[in-house]
């Protein structure tokens, strides 16, 4: 059912491919991934630093499996309570959450590292590319309005939208759009400099983002797990304290020696 909304916009925003009925969110997930693999490939290429051939598909593998493995169970995890209630392999499958995908993307990647021997970081490339894959995805979130749990809570502010139920809501994937093309713009400023050590974009990435997130998900639908926090806040808040110890741990020395 599709309810007329924000300026005539109707949501969910559907596609027609095959003659089937695609909802935007899968859709642009899909393109957003696509276009963030060819530009990082396109980066890879351009790059000066060179990875062995093992060390690269080590690294891809377990940022891969990492990613899918915590996409879903961090997805499944926001409501658990729903999930052991009654038990749908659909259901599962279709739950996930970018947060989940980067912190155990993250986990996974450091494990391949330790496995084939790799000390040196290997993050900074893979940012922009996955800066852009979310913002194409967050526009096809938008797109599909209340009809997938990426919608703000209610307001009365002069942002609230229709997304679909009459009800004017936070557009928290616009919110999102916005952080991520100024994130881009900051980090941009960041690498041009060229003083700091490597890995260190991709940490002030993953540290922003996070951060950014435990803000945001107070203004949406959230199953609270402890205290007034949900399980994406937790998960957040664990990275966020990761970040700031290996940040204050590798900075200072790195960045006399570049200042020497």
């Amino acid at each position: 059912m599709k309810y007329l909304t924000f300026e005539g916009m109707d949501f969910p925003v559907t596609f027609q491919i095959f003659g089937k009925t695609i909802l935007a969110h899968p859709l642009f997930e899909a393109i957003g991934m696509f276009i963030g693999m060819r530009y990082y490939f396109y980066l890879k290429r351009k790059s000066k630093e060179k990875l062995p051939f093992n060390i690269s598909i080590s690294v891809l593998i377990g940022a891969t499996a990492g990613a899918l493995l915590g996409s879903k169970l961090i997805g499944n995890l926001e409501n658990p309570f729903k999930l052991f209630e009654s038990f749908d392999i659909a259901a599962i499958w279709s739950n996930n959450t970018i947060v989940g995908g980067l912190a155990f993307g993250l986990i996974g990647v450091e494990l391949a590292k330790k496995i084939v021997g790799h000390k040196e970081s290997t993050g900074d490339l893979i940012v922009f590319p996955l800066i852009l894959a979310m913002i194409i995805g967050r526009i096809g979130c938008f797109l599909t309005g209340i009809y997938e749990e990426t919608y703000g809570i209610p307001t009365t502010s002069i942002f609230g939208m229709n997304l679909g139920d009459n009800y004017l809501r936070h557009p928290v994937a616009l919110y999102e759009i916005v952080f991520l093309i100024l994130l881009w713009i900051v980090l941009k400023v960041i690498q041009k400099r060229n003083i700091y050590p490597s890995g260190f974009i991709f940490q002030i990435f993953m540290l922003s983002y996070f951060t950014f997130r435990v803000i945001l998900d107070f203004i949406k639908p959230r199953l609270e797990i402890v205290g007034n926090l949900g399980t994406i806040q937790i998960v957040c808040i664990c990275v966020i304290i990761y970040y700031i110890y290996k940040i204050k741990n590798t900075l200072p020395s790195q960045y006399k020696k570049y200042q020497s």
